[in-house]
C-alpha cells in the first residue's frame, strides 16, 4: 500500500464519488478505510470506529467473516469463472440455487435469476414483469407503480420506479409509464395524518385511484422496498404491505419486493416480505448474500410466474437479458458460505435486539436534542433519525450542520451516514450491546456540536 502522504494528497483526484458532487468530493476529502475487524473500520491514521454503516447496508456479519473468505479463495482456486449463458454452467451456483430455494420457500419464491448486484436486480425484476404479461398475451401491462420515498437502484428502469427527486431529476427523461403514490411517511405526507393505520389506509386508496386511474390492464407491477431503506427508513403499518398484495392479486400486478436491504435478517426476519406476512411475486436482493465480499445478487422469482415461462410454446418466454457474471461461481461460492454463517449465528435475532436498543436509545437523545424531528425503527437494525432546524415547522436541517454531525460523531468513534435530512444507521447484525452505546454516544456528540 502507498503511504498515507501519497493517499491523502491523490484523495478524489482521479476518481469520482458515487453520490456525491465531484467538486465536493475534491474539496471535502473522503476518510480512507484501509482496515476492518468485526464491526469496526479503521482509515488511514489509525483512527478505529463503530461502522454504524455495515459498509452500506450490506456487511451484515462483519469485515471478518472467515468461511466466506475461506469459500471465495477455494473457489479461485478451483473455478474463478466461468458463464452461466445458455448451454453451460457451474456446480457452485447449482447447490446455491437449491439453497436459495429452501431459504426463500416461506416466502413462495423458487427460482433465481442471477445479477452483479441490487440495481442489476431491481432492472431484471422489471424486465422479467413486463415478459411475464407478455407471455401471457397480456400486450397492455407495461407500466410500474411504486412509493414516493422509494429507492431502487440507479440504472434507467430503477432510476424511473425511484421515489426521489435526486436520483431522477438530473437523468430524465427516464423510462415512461412509471407513476409513484404517497408513502405511509408518517412525519410527512399529503394528509397530514400522523397515524400509521389510518396513514397507510389512506395509501392504499390512492394505490387503488391510481390503478382504476390507468387502468388495471395496463399496469405490469407494483416494487416497493417493505420497509423503505435510502428514503429515510420509514416502516409502514403492518397492514400496509398486506393490502398492496391484496390490491396487486385482485387487478393482475405482479408485486416485486425490492429486497436489496431487507432480506436476510436486517429486520428482525429473514426477509421483510415475511415480517409482513407476504409472499411477493418477485424478489430483487443482493447485498448481504455475499456480505459484501463479492459482486452478486439474484432475483428470486414465484412458481406461478415460472411456470408461466417455462410451460410457453410461442417462444416469447426466451429470456434477453443477462450479465456476464450472472451466476459468477466464485458469488455462488461466497453466498453459500454467508448462507450458511448468517443461519448458524441466527442473526435475525440478534439484529431485533440489538435494533430495538438503538431505537430506544435514539429515542432518549430525542428527548435532549431538539434538532431530532424524528426517530424511525424499531423493526430490526434498521433506524434513522430526521433532522430539522425547527420541530414547530419541521424545517430540514442545513447540509452543513447534518455533515458536522457526521464528522464529530466519526471523530467520536462511530460512523454514521447521512442522507439528505436523515441520519441512517444499518451496522453488521452481529452488533453488540456495546457496541450499540458506542453508536449513541458518538451521535450524541455529534448532536452537541450542533445544538
Amino acid at each position: 500500500m502507498k503511504d498515507s502522504n501519497f493517499l491523502k494528497e491523490k484523495n478524489a483526484k482521479s476518481l469520482w464519488h458515487p453520490m456525491a458532487h465531484p467538486a465536493d468530493s475534491l474539496n471535502n476529502p473522503p476518510a480512507i478505510i484501509t482496515g476492518a475487524q468485526g464491526v469496526r473500520i479503521t482509515d488511514v491514521d489509525g483512527h478505529e470506529v463503530v461502522d454504524g454503516v455495515g459498509g452500506l447496508w450490506n456487511v451484515n456479519l462483519g469485515f471478518s467473516c472467515q468461511p466466506v473468505k475461506d469459500a471465495i479463495a477455494r473457489q479461485l482456486d478451483v473455478l474463478p469463472y466461468y458463464s452461466t449463458f445458455r448451454g453451460t454452467t457451474n456446480d457452485a451456483v447449482i447447490e446455491l440455487s437449491e439453497v436459495l430455494r429452501d431459504f426463500y420457500a416461506p416466502d413462495g419464491l423458487t427460482r433465481a435469476f442471477y445479477t452483479s448486484g441490487g440495481s442489476d436486480s431491481v432492472e431484471t425484476a422489471l424486465r422479467l414483469a413486463r415478459q411475464y404479461h407478455k407471455v401471457k398475451g397480456e400486450e397492455g401491462r407495461t407500466k410500474f407503480l411504486s412509493l414516493k420515498k422509494g429507492y431502487h437502484g440507479t440504472h434507467m428502469g430503477g432510476a424511473s420506479v425511484n421515489g426521489n427527486a435526486n436520483f431522477r431529476t438530473q437523468y430524465e427523461p427516464l423510462l415512461p409509464g412509471c407513476f409513484h403514490i404517497p408513502a405511509p411517511y408518517t412525519y410527512r405526507n399529503p394528509f397530514n395524518e400522523a397515524d400509521p393505520e389510518k396513514l397507510a389506509a389512506l395509501c392504499l386508496q390512492a394505490f387503488e385511484d391510481e390503478v382504476a386511474f390507468q387502468g388495471a390492464g395496463t399496469i405490469a407491477a407494483f416494487i416497493m422496498e417493505p420497509i423503505l431503506g435510502a428514503g429515510g427508513v420509514i416502516p409502514p403499518h403492518k397492514s400496509f404491505m398486506p393490502g398492496v398484495r391484496e390490491i396487486c392479486t385482485r387487478n393482475g400486478i405482479l408485486l416485486i419486493a425490492d429486497e436489496v436491504i431487507t432480506a436476510f435478517g436486517r429486520t428482525g426476519s429473514w426477509t421483510g416480505s415475511r415480517h409482513w406476512g407476504v409472499q411477493p411475486d418477485m424478489m430483487a436482493t443482493a447485498k448481504a448474500i455475499t456480505n459484501g465480499y463479492f459482486p452478486f445478487g439474484a432475483v428470486m422469482i414465484a412458481d406461478h410466474v415460472a411456470e408461466v415461462f417455462e410451460n410457453d410454446k410461442t417462444g416469447k418466454a426466451a429470456i434477453g437479458h443477462g450479465y456476464t457474471y450472472s451466476g459468477h461461481p466464485v458469488g455462488a461460492a461466497a453466498a453459500l458460505a454467508c448462507l450458511e454463517e448468517t443461519l448458524r449465528l441466527n442473526v435475525k435475532d440478534n439484529a431485533a435486539e440489538r435494533g430495538t436498543e438503538l431505537h430506544n436509545g435514539l429515542l432518549g437523545l430525542m428527548q435532549t436534542y431538539d434538532v431530532i424531528g424524528d426517530v424511525r425503527g424499531g423493526h430490526g437494525l434498521m433506524c434513522a433519525i430526521e433532522l430539522v432546524s425547527d420541530r414547530a415547522t419541521k424545517s430540514p436541517i442545513d447540509k452543513a450542520s447534518a455533515g458536522k454531525i457526521q464528522e464529530e460523531a466519526y471523530k467520536a468513534g462511530a460512523m454514521v451516514r447521512v442522507s439528505g435530512p436523515n441520519i441512517i444507521l444499518s451496522p453488521p447484525l452481529v452488533l453488540t450491546s456495546d457496541d450499540v452505546q458506542v453508536i449513541l454516544s458518538s451521535l450524541e456528540t455529534g448532536l452537541k456540536a450542533v445544538s
